[in-house]
This record gives C-alpha cells, structure tokens and sequence, in this order.
C-alpha cells in the first residue's frame, strides 16, 4: 500500500500592517493613492472617478453612419460620466441591431418623424447630431423644440446664414449647443496649445497644417454639394483652419486661398478637390494649409516658433499621434518627443458636453465657435474665386463676433 504524505499550509507570514499607501483613501467618494513610484519615473494617475451608472448623463445618437458607429458609440466604453441611451435613425432594423449590441431598449429608438417623442424620454439629457452637414439645421431644429440640450457634428452648417440661425435658435431656446470639433479636446492637440501659447518657445511665427486622403465613389453624401456643402476644404480642411485658430489663439485678419478640381472628373463638378489657404493673425504670425480628396492620407501640423519647433504627426487622425518639440540644449538641438495618455477624444468629447450641462457651463466650443469657422471658409471660397486676399476681421464683427486676438 502506498504511503500517504500529509500536507500542511506555510504559517502565516507575521507581518505590519498594510500602510496608507497601500490601502489608499477615499475623498469626494472616490478612491485616490498617494504615489508610490520613483521621481524618476511618471507618478502613477488615481483611479478612474465613474459616475455611477445610473447617474451618468444620458445621450441619444441621431443618425447611425461610419462616424456614428465606429467611433461615437464604442467611444462610451471610456466614457466617465456618459451613457448612451437612444437612438434616432431612419433605418429602423439597423437601428434595432445597434439598439441590442448597447442595451438600449426598443422604446427608445425614434425615428425622424418621432423625435418629438424624445421629449417625454427622461433617460435622454442630450442628442448628439452626427447626421450629413446639409441636414444639421433641420435635425437641430427639431431637436430644440424638445428642449433637450444638442452637440452637433462639424462644420455646423453648409452655410453661415444656416449657423448663425442654428445659434439663435438654441439660444433664443435657451438650449445649450456645443459643435463636435474634437481635436480641441484630444491631449496632443491640447499640449499643442498650451506649448505655443505658454511662451516656453518664444512667439509662433509659421504653422504648417495639411489633412489630406483618397476620396473613392461618387456615390456618398461627402461628395454632394447639397449634403457636404462643399469639397475637402469643409469635410476635413476644417481641422486646419479650426488647429491653426487655436493654437495661435486669435482669428485671422487675412485669408487666401486656392482650389483645384481636376476636369473630367464627375465627382469635382461642383465641390473642391484640393484647397490651399494662408491665414495671415493679427500678431504676424501666418499659417499655411492644404487639405485634398486626391492625395494619399496625410493629417499632420507643424508650429515654428523663435526658440523652436512643435511637430504633431495624425494631429487631425482619430488615433496615432506622435509629439515631437525642438529646441537648443546648450551647444546642440534637442528633439524630444512626447507620450501622452491620450484617452479616447470622443470620450474626452462627449463628457465635457456631460459636465457642462451638469454643471450649466459653456462649453470649449459653442455656437459661436461654429459660425467663425463658417465665416473663415466663405471668405476662403470668395478668396479663391477672385483670386485676392480677404479682410476677415471686418467680416467677423459684421457678425456680432469680436476677433479673437492673443491676450
């Protein structure tokens, strides 16, 4: 018979207690730790602080495109403060699809003709419009009258008469309006920002912007003049005209521009191909961009500066940036580059939005900011078609718009 081996468990390691810095604290009902790295090594961020599920701000999606899909809806797994809780589409089996992959019960998903039932839908605090750009007045129009608060997709509108109603509607309603330009709440973008304007590297003088990619069929709302409202310059030229804005911080005094389009191609009859612009601020510094639909995909921005330069590689791509900042380092140039937890920008978006309504602030980019972009690009395509600069700053306060200037 095979002898048998009892087995026994180690005695229990006697020990201190666990320490405050293991352990942790709560404050404002939240978890934080005190930092237990190096200072050699980057402290380790807290937590993150959720708001309770069902306490989070609740949005409904209208439309349920490519955009809609495939970055606004997943982007809410990382959300901190949002859910998402219907849905408005005109294609009601797709949208009972998306319904069952996030939980969203089929009472809550409308359609076009229905919208004014999101109204009486408590667990709906905003709309989120991510319909064609043609079609934003209308979505929005209906939107307020339930006086559920809206963010809506760039550009605003296909025109600026278009925007400034859009604008005066929301505020004649007294509901709130923040348009979708994501880039100014990504963490690369932002550092950016804070880098040119923090003075570190002295005053801007040049930035170079370029979004650019292939454009395939015909046969897509992007490539019609009544849905688009324009070519490349409005669909993604915008992320260098609306960049360049904000990481010098004033508007332009002066556009020019150019456009292309090739002949006998259909889909460039009546939208832009390729646009080239310079923006001439106030403090002398000048930006050139060029966005195109025939041109292999390409969404950097580069900011030279007196005492050195900022290069954002995919500034304007929904992932893969890559920072990199120049300077002297005594007898040589150093490049550093930067790595930032960058998150989720739809995320970081989406629940911005979330506090400023909680908390009933305005948002980084209202109405207004919508309606400067509108103003910039008409004077672009008047520029273009004559061939000659245009004052911008004139045209800005003919709109009730103060130019913004660096403080």
């Amino acid at each position: 018979m095979p002898r048998t081996r009892s087995h026994t468990l180690p005695a229990p390691v006697r020990s201190s207690p666990p320490t405050a810095l293991d352990i942790g604290k709560v404050e404002n009902d939240h978890v934080v730790f005190e930092n237990w790295r190096g200072a050699a090594d980057l402290p380790q961020q807290d937590p993150p602080a959720f708001t309770p599920p069902d306490q989070r701000t609740g949005f409904a999606i209208m439309g349920l495109g490519r955009l809609a899909l495939g970055e606004i809806l997943p982007a809410f797994a990382e959300t901190l403060h949002s859910k998402p809780t219907a849905l408005i589409s005109g294609h009601p089996d797709k949208a009972r699809a998306v319904a069952k992959q996030y939980g969203i019960p089929d009472h809550a998903i409308y359609d076009y003709s229905s919208i004014r039932r999101i109204a009486d839908n408590p667990e709906i605090d905003a709309v989120y419009i991510v319909t064609p750009n043609g079609l934003h007045p209308e979505h929005l129009a209906a939107v307020v009258a339930t006086g559920k608060p809206v963010l809506c997709e760039k550009p605003m509108s296909n025109t600026l008469e278009d925007a400034i109603l859009m604008d005066t509607l929301c505020r004649e309603a007294g509901v709130k309006l923040m348009i979708a330009y994501r880039c100014q709440y990504e963490k690369y973008n932002r550092a950016v920002i804070d880098l040119t304007q923090g003075g570190q590297l002295g005053k801007p003088r040049l930035i170079e912007a370029t979004n650019t990619q292939m454009q395939g069929p015909a046969d897509q709302w992007r490539m019609k003049p009544g849905m688009a409202g324009g070519g490349s310059l409005p669909d993604i030229g915008l992320y260098c005209l609306n960049g360049a804005r904000n990481v010098i911080g004033e508007d332009p005094e002066e556009v020019f521009a150019w456009t292309f389009s090739p002949t006998g191609d259909s889909r460039y009859t009546d939208i832009d191909e390729t646009t080239a612009f310079m923006l001439r601020f106030p403090s002398g510094a000048i930006a050139n961009c060029a966005t195109s639909y025939g041109a292999h995909e390409s969404k950097d921005m580069r900011v030279r500066l007196e005492n050195g330069w900022i290069s954002l590689e995919n500034a304007f791509a929904y992932q893969g940036q890559r920072l990199f900042v120049a300077r002297r380092d005594g007898d040589h140039e150093s490049v550093s580059e930067w790595r930032i937890d960058a998150g989720n920008q739809f995320a970081l978006e989406i629940d911005h939005f979330a506090d400023c309504i909680r908390n009933n602030r305005e948002p980084r980019t209202p109405g207004s900011e919508g309606i400067r972009d509108q103003i910039l690009m008409t004077a672009l395509y008047e520029s273009a078609r004559t061939g000659r600069p245009v004052r911008t700053d004139t045209a800005l306060r003919a709109r009730g718009l103060t130019p913004k200037t660096v403080s």
